[in-house]
């Protein structure tokens, strides 16, 4: 992306202390990174900092190549908020922050001094945002949450799988990666409003509500028509019929039916037009009816190409795509055009490659710096923001606030 006259980052003077880990939390404050925002990382100095730098595989001393792909362009301070003085350096940083961003057990922000109620004594105009497993009331605050658990709670994985097959998680953590994305919305609209208005607010997200919200469309069919949604073969679409996977001579094609005109494409494409013209298939209610006649029939035309010569055939005609391994999917041209790669120098693992933020600004173009190692910034936070000298610091070091 050509950048003829670089402007302010979207989010310049946007500042956020964020008591994170794992994924959820940073994956969304890594986005804001991203456009600007500067994320103060808030490390537990006692347990080694955020869990995510201990998990395997490719791991250094305190970091790991996980913790990269959620941490770029952050700093990390190291401070223990069980400590009376660490609780005094986090009303120090929230005076000069718009957000206090965590996402831990949904008991623990108001234990942690954390939420507005807190927060909103040292500065009205704070946001506090949680972003818990299932929020910060109710019978499961307390609760620990991951995205495995979510997807069985909220009936994603009883959706996913073949029919007669054992039920099947989602292949990425998306429980966790949108939660990240709402929780950033959501701070993001609170933040414009505290500052027009002058007050913030506590801003809630949890993994359990996010997983349910994104039923979406089949929870409005099941809540308001009683609909039972059923595991398709092939990964198929519930109603647009044929709008799945199809085999080929070597592997395995998508392809997607949406409107009658692509069906009729298709057939006449893979070589039966008569297909298109049939009683049983002439419109998505009938083939819906008879897709246990139509599919078989599409899979033995299907299987008498390879899937490149089958993508030249239809492109432009079917919406269709491969079935791409995660080193085939990186290969894609548009990879290289949209600049979806990052590459940043690493002490420990030479230079990390990492997957780039999907957001694009005409006029800004970020320039990327790696995760920050265990409290890499400490120092200079503390010092800027704080007025704390070496000499100060080391002192807190020993006494264990930082």
């Amino acid at each position: 992306m050509a950048v003829e006259e670089q402007a302010p980052p979207p989010l310049a003077g946007v500042r956020f202390i964020a008591v994170e880990q794992f994924g959820a939390g940073p994956w969304g404050t890594m986005l804001l990174a991203d456009l600007g925002a500067e994320i103060i990382k808030v490390e537990n100095p006692a347990t080694g900092g955020d869990v995510a730098r201990y998990v395997q595989p490719h791991t250094a001393e305190q970091d790991s190549v996980y913790f990269q792909s959620f941490n770029r362009n952050k700093k990390s301070i190291t401070l223990n908020l069980l400590h009376p003085r660490g609780q005094e350096i986090l009303h120090g940083l929230v005076e000069v922050a718009d957000c206090a961003f965590n996402n831990l057990r949904g008991d623990l922000p108001v234990k942690l001094g954390l939420d507005y109620a807190a927060l909103g004594e040292i500065k009205p105009t704070i946001v506090c945002c949680s972003l818990s497993a299932f929020g910060r009331n109710g019978a499961r605050a307390a609760e620990p949450g991951y995205d495995y658990l979510m997807q069985g709670y909220a009936g994603w994985m009883d959706l996913t799988g073949e029919p007669d097959g054992a039920p099947q998680k989602a292949g990425l953590s998306l429980v966790d990666l949108s939660a990240g994305v709402m929780a950033a919305m959501g701070v993001l609209s609170a933040i414009l409003r505290a500052r027009t208005t002058g007050k913030g607010c506590d801003v809630d997200v949890n993994l359990f509500d996010t997983a349910l919200s994104q039923l979406g469309y089949v929870a409005a069919w099941h809540l308001t028509k009683g609909y039972q949604p059923q595991r398709m073969p092939d990964s198929s679409h519930p109603s647009q019929i044929p709008s799945q996977v199809l085999p080929t001579a070597d592997g395995f094609l998508v392809v997607m039916c949406a409107k009658e005109k692509f069906y009729q494409n298709l057939v006449r494409i893979l070589g039966a037009p008569e297909l298109g013209a049939d009683p049983r298939f002439c419109s998505f209610a009938l083939r819906l009816q008879n897709r246990e006649a139509l599919v078989p029939l599409l899979k033995d035309l299907s299987q008498k190409r390879a899937t490149d010569e089958w993508l030249e055939r239809l492109k432009g005609k079917v919406p269709c795509a491969p079935v791409n391994t995660v080193a085939q999917a990186f290969a894609d041209e548009q990879v290289v055009e949209d600049e979806m790669v990052l590459a940043m120098s690493h002490p420990d693992f030479g230079t990390v490659r990492q997957v780039a933020s999907p957001v694009k600004i005409s006029d800004y173009k970020k320039e990327h710096q790696r995760g920050p190692k265990l409290g890499e910034h400490t120092e200079e936070v503390l010092g800027e923001h704080l007025g704390l000298s070496h000499e100060e610091i080391e002192a807190l070091r020993t006494e264990g606030v930082l």
